[in-house]
């Protein structure tokens, strides 16, 4: 079989690389450069596609003796990342952009030119396994629960499931991988996991915002349309966010508030008490399936709305109008704009955008 493996310069993609070799197939490394600037260095844990990460994946495709390109994605990753990041928060939503990447470059402009070339399959470093079901190849969670990546996957689809390969997806724990990687001689073995958002390396994401949209003075109100502050761009807050509010007026119960909505054509931003951020209820119509579609347009299931959250039992909802949920206990702090992952048992069954939030809490509460 030929394999592009796709070499980020970490760990994972590393030992990936290297048991796809192990495994006899004809395997080709490429690295993704994902910035214009070529002088980005890492500092720590922080950003990736540098261009040390580049120079890492490069030493480990000689290590392991096949060939090894650099593809220039900068073009499509600031369209359909950066530019999509930026117009989410400008319109009061809170994207994922590693989900988006994955979308968009990782398993959609990355497969596309694969496959145009001859490959069989991508192979990434991602953690998460293929079962196949005897309808088609199904994306289900990793073995390590704590490094699993199914949810940041949710957006494949079944063309796209059927091309890919993930070899770390059965290893009991990531500490198992780096002594692999340490018993193969591969110099990353150590090398600290990328954090925050690539491209914003230094983790101030209101400041990198304020810089590319400007700021503009806006209200702060809260439930009942009083107004309690100021602040300078909505769209630097995000539901959940408690910190930064500038808020003149405390809360009558001497509470902390906590944001509730972030509306961007007033420039208003909503608080209320951290209650009030109890969700019954989640739907959107941007939807997609891994693998096979449900086979009844409404069934039990498990919702995940975070990289790291808790799957949450609930009931789903299919129509032409999109996807609607409703989990068994209140979900925590959901804002528009995020993914919500639905699971079977370890299956990912498909993912969709969340447009709209029902509270739990009326407003007279």
């Amino acid at each position: 079989m030929r394999v592009l493996a796709a070499m980020s310069g970490g760990v994972d993609s590393a030992v990936a690389a290297a048991r796809a070799v192990d495994a006899g197939h004809d395997v080709v490394g490429v690295h993704l450069a994902l910035s214009r600037a070529g002088g980005t260095l890492r500092t720590g844990s922080r950003g990736c596609c540098t261009i040390e990460d580049a120079l890492d994946a490069r030493r480990t495709a000689d290590l392991l003796g096949i060939p090894f390109y650099v593809w220039d994605f900068s073009e499509r990753f600031r369209e359909d990342v950066i530019e999509d990041f930026i117009s989410e928060y400008q319109a009061g939503r809170t994207p994922n952009p590693c989900l988006r990447c994955n979308e968009k470059i990782k398993f959609a402009a990355l497969l596309e030119r694969a496959i145009e070339l001859g490959f069989d399959t991508v192979c990434t470093g991602h953690y998460a396994t293929l079962i196949d079901s005897g309808d088609g190849l199904e994306l289900h969670r990793a073995s390590d629960s704590a490094k699993d990546q199914s949810y940041v996957l949710g957006v494949l689809n079944a063309d796209q499931i059927a091309h890919t390969y993930f070899p770390l997806g059965e290893t009991p724990s990531k500490a198992l991988v780096r002594a692999e990687a340490e018993q193969r001689g591969i110099t990353v073995a150590q090398k600290p996991d990328s954090h925050d958002i690539c491209f914003i390396p230094d983790g101030d994401t209101r400041g990198w915002l304020a810089e590319k949209v400007g700021t503009a003075t806006g209200e702060v109100v809260d439930r009942t349309g009083s107004v309690v502050g100021t602040h300078e761009g909505a769209h630097a807050f995000t539901v959940g966010q408690r910190r930064g509010l500038k808020l003149g007026v405390p809360a009558a119960d001497g509470k902390p508030r906590f944001v509730l909505e972030v509306r961007p054509v007033s420039n208003t931003v909503v608080v209320g008490p951290k209650e009030a951020l109890a969700i019954a209820e989640i739907s959107g119509q941007r939807f997609s399936w891994a693998g096979p579609a449900p086979k009844a347009p409404e069934f039990e299931c498990e919702v995940q709305i975070r990289a790291h959250a808790d799957p949450v039992p609930a009931r789903a909802f299919v129509s032409s109008d999109g996807v609607r949920v409703v989990p068994e206990t209140p979900l925590d702090g959901v804002a528009p704009g995020q993914s919500a992952v639905i699971y079977v048992g370890t299956r990912v069954l498909g993912q969709f955008t969340i447009d709209t939030t029902v509270s739990a809490v009326p407003v007279d509460a």
